[in-house]
């Protein structure tokens, strides 16, 4: 125990820390992580020591001060303000003294990124003698001292109170300077696209000699960790007879005679479900007859039956065995089994399934079989899914299909994807090709393009660009009347414009994309503020008009398109 191993040292820190109860654990920074920041603020200053002849540091308490003399306090709100105001979350109301408040529901400067770049102005503009002023602000009464000059020479006198003087000789310049150009900050994040790595391995060959050999090696994981099993399911669901109800379906359909009929009026028709099943030739107008006499006619509504591939994945009967895995179970008998052993335990699974050695559930007593590993459906869908292995008999060789082909096994979650190529496609409508971080690297250790541009060229398909995680997109706003076609992207006067409507790629999947406003530091989703702070698209057509910027990192649009 704790106890034990800390003795009745009452001064113990740790000890103290092990015996917290989760409800006082604190939400904020922790001491370690002060110490950290203490170092890296430290490690810091060592290498701009190197660049630079002298490097003063200052503290948070020194510009929180010259942020309020300097009026720069509350930029970050004015400039966030007319969003807000569009969607009814701003409050003005008055303080005691009457001076107006103004508040913005649920907002933080933190959630903006610039305010940053506003702290990062104030230390621009702090001086010296300030830090030393504020540093040693005790000993401004004695009238021969270094901080009182500074005092006369950097402080004013304002609405009665002493705060320092603005960098600029006029004060509301100063902060119409920093407004202006704050307004212009575009965001710069890198992204992670890069597939390989290059490496130069190099071993001993023969008579002492050295071979280099270039590897390519991943920059990733490139699927999850657990191994599947596939299965095929059957299916029985209704379906109607209308004019989708091609061949293909109709070989599915349950009844023998259903479906001999059924192909025979496809027949024909030359294969044609419309005209074969719609029109004057619906079932309805046109009855399918069961018999000769005609007395009993084909139902609107057949049964098919479709194989579906199940994913499965192999599973210890043991204290992990929860009730959400034991209901997709696969076996029905072995479900039922374990259901039954849990009941019995109280539904505890440590207890139920912790000694199976002593106590084994039983599948088949008399032949000693008990289960010890069930098989349970798994969440991988078919485009994520790839098989690493080929099935092999008892000797070692590969097993093929009736068609000759290589029979899968062992399939694994491809996972994360790694970017999204959009096309138009020969009808002019917007298409998408989802790749894997796996199918991406598989293409570079091919010594392929990691982006396939000519993918489903000869079905017409035009490349347009490609879309990354934190890359960054200009979306078109037909509410303003704002096109990205119609600016000049890479000129600096544009990017307050720019800046309103340039979002970065949070994450996607097919057909659905999240974006996030490059300023917002924030990962929500409120309803009120979507296209505001954040976009989702969920049809492709919502792509449309968009267009791809690069942004270097001083934050200038340095290229757009593909």
């Amino acid at each position: 125990t704790i106890e034990e191993l800390f003795g009745k040292n009452p001064r113990s820190r740790k000890k103290k820390n092990l015996l917290m109860k989760e409800s006082d654990i604190p939400n904020d920074f922790l001491e370690r992580d002060l110490r950290e920041s203490q170092y890296i603020a430290k490690k810091a200053k060592e290498i701009l020591e190197e660049l630079a002849p002298k490097v003063v540091s200052t503290t948070g308490s020194i510009t929180c001060r010259l942020r309020e003399d300097w009026q720069l306090v509350d930029i970050m709100r004015e400039l966030n303000w007319s969003k807000y105001e569009a969607l009814g979350m701003t409050t003005v109301d008055e303080d005691r003294n009457g001076n107006k408040r103004y508040r913005i529901e649920g907002w933080s400067k933190r959630n903006d990124h610039r305010h940053h770049a506003m702290d990062a102005l104030t230390i621009a503009f702090t001086k010296e003698s300030i830090i030393n002023y504020l540093n040693n602000v005790n000993s401004r009464h004695t009238p021969t001292s270094e901080v009182y000059a500074t005092e006369k020479k950097e402080m004013e006198r304002r609405d009665g109170k002493l705060v320092f003087k603005s960098p600029f000789s006029d004060s509301n310049s100063f902060r119409a300077e920093a407004m202006k150009h704050l307004s212009k900050i575009l965001v710069s994040l890198k992204s992670k696209g890069k597939v390989v790595t290059r490496h130069t391995n190099k071993i001993k060959g023969g008579k002492g000699k050295e071979i280099s050999k270039v590897q390519l090696t991943p920059r990733g994981q490139l699927h999850n960790e657990t191994t599947y099993g596939r299965i095929i399911r059957y299916e029985v669901k209704d379906c109607k007879i209308d004019g989708k109800l091609n061949e293909e379906k109709i070989l599915c359909v349950t009844d023998a005679d259903y479906r001999r009929l059924l192909l025979e009026r496809l027949s024909e028709h030359n294969g044609n479900a419309k005209a074969a099943f719609t029109g004057k030739n619906s079932i309805e107008k046109h009855p399918i007859w069961l018999d000769e006499k005609h007395e009993h006619k084909m139902p609107k509504v057949v049964k098919i039956k479709t194989a579906v591939f199940v994913y499965t994945q192999r599973l210890p009967v043991d204290a992990n065995l929860d009730a959400g895995k034991i209901s997709k179970i696969i076996d029905g008998k072995v479900r039922t089994l374990i259901e039954n052993r849990l009941r019995e335990y109280g539904n505890e699974p440590a207890k139920a399934f912790s000694n199976l050695d002593k106590s084994p559930i039983w599948f088949n007593k008399d032949k000693g079989l008990a289960i010890r590993h069930v098989k349970i459906s798994a969440k991988v869908s078919e485009d994520s899914s790839e098989a690493i292995r080929a099935k092999r008999d008892i000797a070692g060789n590969v097993m093929k299909d009736l068609h000759g082909k290589v029979i899968p096994t062992d399939y694994v979650n491809t996972a994360s994807n790694h970017h999204a190529a959009i096309f138009r496609d020969a009808n002019g409508n917007i298409q998408e090709h989802i790749v894997s971080f796996y199918e991406a690297t598989a293409r570079a250790m091919l010594g392929l393009p990691v982006i396939d541009r000519d993918y489903k060229k000869e079905e017409g398909w035009q490349f347009l660009f490609s879309m990354k995680k934190d890359e960054f997109f200009v979306f078109p706003d037909e509410q303003s009347g704002f096109s990205p076609q119609d600016l000049d992207l890479t000129s600096y006067e544009n990017y307050e414009q720019i800046g309103q409507h340039l979002f970065r790629v949070q994450k996607f999947s097919k057909t659905d994309y999240f974006f996030r406003h490059h300023l917002e530091t924030s990962v929500e989703t409120p309803l009120i503020l979507k296209d505001t702070t954040w976009k989702r698209i969920k049809s492709l057509s919502g792509l449309e008009g968009i267009i791809k910027v690069r942004i270097n990192h001083l934050g200038e649009i340095c290229e757009f398109g593909e």
